[in-house]
């Protein structure tokens, strides 16, 4: 005995078949997801450079996950203001960024040291500043679970004027640095 089967018993079967590769390629897609490091922004390198007046110009070199460097070039996100926003609400000092894109920025940094001057010589003394607040700050967005964002520097120094130079690594505070210019 033979059985016709119907055309459309036949299509409802394919369809079912196809269902069913989608939602396999789709678990497959969540596996790989799941898996992946959550990674964010990661700081480089932070140079600064102070100058005779205790302004400073800051240098910053980053990184960027996909999903980040994906905002920055969609021009979803705009590195500039986000880092002017960042840097006004923590500094207490006039920041002006003048360029920011997808993996460094430069910002001047009004009065940032104290200069003091003393019988026959300058002093300047930086502040001591964290970037802790920075970070504090994205771990209270929603999606924080979902990347770990390192605002720790490998390398910060600081610079003055006469080419004397401090150096710290991986260090998210740095404390107050004082050099008597020579």
């Amino acid at each position: 005995m033979v059985f016709d089967i119907p055309e459309d018993l036949i299509a409802f079967l394919n369809v079912t078949k196809m269902r069913q590769a989608y939602l396999l390629i789709g678990i497959v897609c969540l596996c790989a997801l799941a898996v992946l490091p959550a990674q964010a922004f990661t700081i480089n390198t932070l140079a600064i450079t102070v100058g005779q007046n205790g302004d400073a110009s800051v240098s910053l070199q980053y990184q960027l996950t996909m999903f980040e460097m994906a905002a920055v070039f969609l021009h979803i996100e705009d590195p500039a203001a986000e880092l002017q926003k960042a840097m006004n609400a923590n500094m207490n000092r006039p920041v002006s960024v003048e360029q920011a894109d997808s993996s460094s920025a430069a910002l001047t940094v009004s009065s940032f040291a104290t200069v003091t001057n003393g019988p026959g010589a300058v002093t300047i003394t930086t502040p001591a500043f964290s970037l802790a607040r920075a970070q504090a700050a994205v771990e209270k967005y929603w999606f924080a679970p979902l990347i770990s964002p390192d605002f720790t520097p490998k390398v910060t120094t600081v610079t003055f004027p006469d080419g004397y130079t401090e150096t710290f690594n991986n260090e998210i505070s740095i404390p107050t640095v004082s050099h008597t210019l020579t």
